[in-house]
């Protein structure tokens, strides 16, 4: 393999560096990446050893002796080369010899891995803990220590006629299509905008619908999740001082899933993503449906039921849709109060604030005791979902419904159904269809989308992606070894 062929794919990487340590001309050729080396160490010890000797350094042998690392050696195997060069070594050569090349630990495995990196807002049980920080480089050395392969490219853009905020975006050539590339590129490199504080700015100014509650584009604090999008074909985009980072195209199925899904079994993992999912449904639809029968589908309620609602609503002088606005905007304001306080405070106001404040409406008659526990459940519900920016519009949807069910009882839900699908319908991420694999129908991406089928049968990429390599691996098949006595 020719020289150039082992840093032509590296050199797309705007994290990658390559230089002579006197001047261009010189022979000696230094290459590593800046997101996996100390350039600490660099600046100190490698660079002023050479430096120093330059006169007498014509072999690689007489760079190895003047500099002070212990892990150095003199290799002719390219792919060895590529290999520590995706590990955070430096590859040093000179220019007029392709075969030989000497390389030189100078990683920095303990860049991001500490305490106060770990997840806060997307917790996971099982599985790694490791979370994004505000530091830029750092997030990129914590994605290239999994992905090490050289067709991992990070591409440069400064965002900002102020801030001139560092934004990469990241993607694996050969895997993700050019023309999400291409067009992510493009919208961030069109925003005029003065300071970009955070990611999810370039979320709402990037997407494709701006007047919708939806997101359309995944925000994420977790390493794992974003490495198996980019895996996937998706392309992550980092902003400099924001701990998320926003992959995209997304599908409104990408919010329902949690990394804890993978590595639990296949069934145990594919009944709490029915459950998300179907919670969804129970937090918007709880409360109208409530509304709708007591106002006008009474006769819909079985005998069994009567005496209970009755007994509970008996000494309720307000109407159902009335202590139903009442009671989800306490619940709102509760929310909303303990995520604005310090952690344990908040946690005390939740708890004890919902207890005396439901107890005490339900004593005065604001609000019957079936309402009080179906909005309990309902606020319940809406925690399931894995991703803040989706839990957040499911709060949100639910205000609406409510208002139709009062007016239109059962027919205003249907009504408000159909608006909200033909809504869904016309939004895209980075030009894909949001609704995939519901709409467009695509049942190849069936095996992990409403459930997660086993590892057996999830080895192709999703079709609406158009990934240019299909195959994600190839499982083999494990056959227990006998051993005859």
């Amino acid at each position: 393999m020719p020289e150039n062929d082992i840093f032509q794919q590296a050199l797309k990487s705007n994290d990658f560096h390559q230089f002579s340590p006197i001047d261009h001309g010189h022979p000696i050729q230094i290459s590593y990446y800046r997101s996996l080396v100390d350039a600490e160490k660099i600046n100190r010890y490698l660079l002023p050893g050479i430096q120093e000797n330059i006169d007498n350094l014509t072999l690689l042998d007489d760079i190895k002796r003047v500099i002070p690392f212990d892990d150095v050696s003199v290799t002719d195997d390219t792919g060895e080369v590529v290999t520590k060069l995706m590990k955070g070594y430096v590859i040093i050569q000179f220019k007029d010899d392709d075969l030989n090349f000497l390389i030189v630990n100078i990683n920095h495995d303990d860049l991001g891995h500490r305490k106060s990196n770990e997840t806060e807002n997307e917790f996971s049980v099982v599985g790694p803990k490791v979370g994004f920080v505000e530091n830029i480089d750092i997030n990129l050395h914590l994605l290239r220590q999994q992905i090490n392969i050289p067709a991992l490219v990070l591409q440069e853009i400064k965002v900002g006629t102020i801030s001139n905020t560092k934004v990469v975006i990241a993607y694996i050539d050969g895997i993700t299509n050019p023309k999400h590339v291409q067009t992510m590129q493009q919208r961030l490199q069109a925003i005029h905008f003065d300071v970009v504080f955070d990611s999810s700015q370039l979320d709402q100014i990037i997407s494709d619908h701006s007047n919708t509650p939806f997101p359309l584009f995944l925000s994420t604090e977790r390493v794992d999740r974003v490495i198996f999008a980019i895996l996937c074909g998706q392309v992550a985009v980092f902003s400099d001082g924001s701990p998320y980072v926003i992959t995209g195209p997304s599908t409104i199925l990408d919010f329902f899933i949690s990394p804890e899904d993978y590595h639990l079994p296949w069934i145990v993992g594919s009944f709490f993503r029915i459950i998300r999912i179907m919670s969804v449904f129970f937090s918007i639809f709880s409360t109208p449906l409530y509304i709708a029968i007591l106002t006008y589908h009474f006769e819909v309620i079985p005998e069994s039921l009567l005496e209970p609602l009755i007994n509970s609503r008996v000494h309720v002088p307000f109407p159902p849709v009335i202590e139903v606005i009442f009671l989800e905007i306490t619940i709102e304001l509760l929310r909303e109060a303990g995520a604005r306080l310090p952690a344990k405070i908040g946690q005390t106001l939740g708890i004890v604030g919902g207890i005396v404040i439901g107890q005490a409406s339900v004593q005065a008659a604001f609000t019957s005791n079936i309402l009080l526990i179906i909005v309990a459940l309902s606020a319940l519900a809406s925690f399931t979902t894995p991703i803040f920016k989706m839990a957040n519009t499911i709060r949100l949807l639910r205000f609406p419904f409510i208002l139709l069910a009062a007016f239109w009882g059962g027919f205003g839900i249907i009504v408000g159904f159909i608006l909200l699908l033909g809504h869904l319908l016309r939004l895209k991420s980075l030009g894909t269809p949001y609704l995939v694999p519901l709409f467009p129908f695509r049942t190849s991406n069936f095996a992990d989308s409403l459930v997660r089928l086993s590892f057996r049968y999830t080895t192709n990429r999703s079709v609406h992606l158009k990934p240019l390599s299909q195959k994600r691996y190839k499982p083999n098949d494990v056959k227990e070894d006998i051993d005859h006595d």
